[in-house]
């Protein structure tokens, strides 16, 4: 009998039903927007149809620890006060899943093509990146320590870009581990008995460590993105500095940074970089 995996066909309705019955919970759930559902149906459809189960499997990893501390303590008035300078929230929308998935897509896809042990660290990275950073955001915002900016160490308000605190930088390590972790097992669990017992405490080890490390200076690049390039703005109403071009209701002023540089890009390019370094640590660690 043909296994499910060796049929791109079977993995992609499977991915499609699979995918879509995700995308719509989680829009029910308000996890996601419109554009957000759809995104997600397209985006978990090509890695279930091009990746084995580590690849997807870190991708539902991301999406349900993230969407966990999302949901947690949503009405937290802390955390609402830190989200209201925010360019984005808990409810993602299409920027926001390319902007977490789409790098590890392009990974799987060229994985498909190219097998390399290269590119499956690069993919840990960037996961580890992204959920390493959603953690840190969530959890961060309930810190009771005032942040601090990654650029100048000077107090700044919550929800400020670039602020750091002991609390979100210590999830941050928490979410990059996790993934790591995360990774080791659905490895084992992928591999063939006789495969497994070669090396499965090496392997497992060097992902864990890829990924936070990886992960972590991942998180740390998104923070000093936001204290230096990203595009802020100055609310004309209330005088508070925010990630959104428009709040309370009206135009805010663009005060600094790159105008084309807003949150989703941020994300992506600290996920490049942690890629690359993932990928550097595997490679050393081979």
């Amino acid at each position: 009998m043909v296994g499910i995996w060796d049929e791109w066909w079977l993995r992609l309705i499977i991915g499609f039903l699979g995918s879509g019955a995700a995308a719509a919970l989680a829009y029910r759930e308000r996890a996601l927007t419109a554009s957000g559902a759809w995104s997600a149906l397209l985006m978990g459809t090509g890695f279930v149809t091009l990746g084995e189960p580590l690849w997807f499997g870190l991708l539902i990893a991301f999406f349900l620890s993230s969407t966990a501390w999302s949901k947690w303590k949503r009405n937290h008035r802390q955390k609402a006060q830190a989200e209201r300078n925010y360019e984005k929230t808990g409810r993602r929308d299409a920027g926001q899943v390319w902007a977490n998935g789409g790098v590890g897509l392009l990974l799987c896809a060229a994985h498909a093509i190219w097998p390399h042990e290269g590119l499956v660290y690069a993919f840990i990275g960037v996961m580890a990146a992204v959920n390493a950073d959603t953690w840190a955001t969530e959890i961060g915002a309930l810190s009771r320590t005032a942040p601090r900016s990654i650029r100048s160490g000077k107090p700044v308000a919550p929800g400020t870009s670039g602020g750091v605190t002991p609390l979100g930088s210590a999830a941050a390590l928490a979410g990059a581990v996790f993934i790591g972790a995360a990774a080791a097992l659905l490895q084992a669990l992928q591999q063939p008995a006789s495969a497994a017992a070669d090396a499965p405490a090496a392997t497992a080890a060097a992902y864990i460590a890829a990924a936070a490390a990886a992960g972590l200076a991942g998180a740390f690049a998104d923070s000093l993105l936001g204290a230096t390039g990203q595009a802020m703005f100055r609310c004309r109403v209330c005088g508070s500095e925010t990630e959104r071009a428009e709040h309370c209701g009206r135009p805010a002023r663009h005060e600094r940074g790159f105008a084309a540089l807003n949150n989703d890009r941020v994300n992506l390019l600290s996920s490049l970089f942690a890629g690359l370094l993932a990928a550097a640590i595997g490679h050393l660690l081979a």
